[in-house]
């Protein structure tokens, strides 16, 4: 008999039968709030209306439109319609299925522009698992042990993770800032280097937003060395922080965007977004896929947007997520063995700390562990598996904010009986 892998852990023992809004049922009713999203992909919740009506109507019309052999409108509707919410002057789209292949669209698209073969990075980036993006990657060596020899040409600067450095943030900004001039002195020369990748908050890497000024001295130096900045917005983008896209905090604007997981509500579904000057830079043929822009996803996407825009779920996620991380913080408060809490909108990481402030994986494990028996999905991230992360659906409510703080707070002193 065929089975999974048994290298696909469960982060939760849930067997899920049926999902609505921010909960999820097992197959005897039980429900169970998911603050996971799909690792935050159901945006507008589980199974929302609108958007199943539009996969039903679009399963019916036209499931598979590949888009280099023929067009198909919802592709079309869609590139228009995310014309009215991306940065200006990124005015041209690449669509593919996931955030890996997204992400090695970006790296082919910055290498083939600048005829340049090196990229920067940062460390606790997640880029994705494919070999292209797991090169990029720096948020734990899960991502690429067992896996060399990965590809050349990457060169990692520090991020501003002032929790992580002992530091206030303008400490870490400054060294940050400090040894990027030094990796361009050192490690790749400026002409060189064809992009710099980076995520407005480190998703796998611990939920640790980037600051103001940090973002802003890596626009400068891109413009200065003329380097591609790319963006990693695959978990960050659609409103999770409380802004449409996650760099909107801080004041920049990006040469490449790359955008998946919230796009579409759970249909597989990425992209980069560039100027048309930079995008036909890339070698012909250098683009495609059988299932990339796919028109149910794309039916599902517009669904999303609409969504989003309607029942104004970006100031909805601004709103509740301030108040998540009060009441995180509020929890931390009472139990030391939580160092910090951080994050934007609707992303919100608890660090586990020793008392010598050493990574306390085993007690996030069993807080994260006791959150699943009390009823509340929750996912660990960072370097050492030491963050729990919250990141519920943008359609959360206030009173489910406050239920899932009450199970958090008696699953940390489960945790640490």
């Amino acid at each position: 008999m065929a089975h999974l892998s048994p290298l696909l852990k469960q982060a939760t023992p849930v067997l899920v039968d049926r999902a609505e809004g921010v909960r999820v049922f097992d197959p005897d009713g039980r429900g169970f709030l998911d603050f996971t999203a799909g690792i935050g992909v159901t945006s507008t919740g589980h199974c929302h209306p609108r958007v199943v009506e539009a996969v039903r109507e679009q399963a019916g019309r036209l499931i598979h439109g590949q888009y280099t052999t023929v067009m198909h409108r919802p592709l079309l509707e869609l590139t228009e319609r995310l014309g009215t919410v991306l940065p200006a002057g990124l005015d041209t789209l690449f669509y593919a299925n996931s955030g890996s292949e997204a992400v090695e669209a970006a790296l082919r698209l910055a290498r083939q522009a600048t005829g340049r073969p090196n990229i920067v990075v940062f460390d606790g980036s997640f880029h994705g698992r494919t070999i292209g993006a797991a090169s990029l990657t720096r948020s734990g060596t899960r991502f690429s042990a067992g896996f060399a020899p990965l590809m050349a040409g990457v060169h990692t600067a520090p991020f501003p993770y002032a929790y992580h450095y002992g530091w206030d943030e303008d400490t870490a900004t400054d060294f940050a800032l400090r040894e990027l001039d030094y990796l361009f002195a050192t490690g790749t020369a400026p002409d060189d280097t064809a992009a710099i990748f980076v995520e407005p908050v480190l998703g796998e890497g611990g939920y640790v937003p980037a600051t103001e000024r940090f973002l802003a001295g890596v626009r400068e130096r891109a413009d200065r060395y003329g380097i591609v900045l790319v963006l990693d917005e695959v978990q960050t983008g659609f409103g999770r922080t409380g802004r449409y896209w996650g760099h909107e905090h801080f004041g920049i604007r990006p040469d490449v965007q790359i955008i998946a997981k919230g796009l579409a509500s759970g249909f597989p579904l990425s992209g980069i977004a560039a100027s048309e000057q930079l995008m036909t830079k890339a070698w012909p043929g250098s683009q495609g896929g059988t299932y990339g822009g796919n028109a149910v996803a794309c039916a599902a996407a517009l669904a999303t947007l609409a969504v989003i825009e309607d029942e104004q779920l970006v100031g909805n996620a601004a709103e509740q997520g301030r108040r998540l991380i009060d009441g995180a913080r509020k929890v931390a408060a009472a139990h030391p063995v939580i160092g910090d809490v951080r994050g934007l909108g609707l992303m919100v990481g608890s660090e586990f700390t020793t008392a010598d402030g050493e990574p306390d994986t085993a007690t996030a494990q069993r807080a994260q562990a006791a959150a699943a028996a009390h009823g509340l999905l929750l996912l660990t991230c960072g370097a050492y598996s030491n963050v729990v992360r919250m990141i519920p659906p943008l359609v959360v409510t206030a009173e489910e904010v406050d239920e899932a703080l009450d199970l958090w707070s008696a699953s940390v002193a489960d945790a640490t009986a």
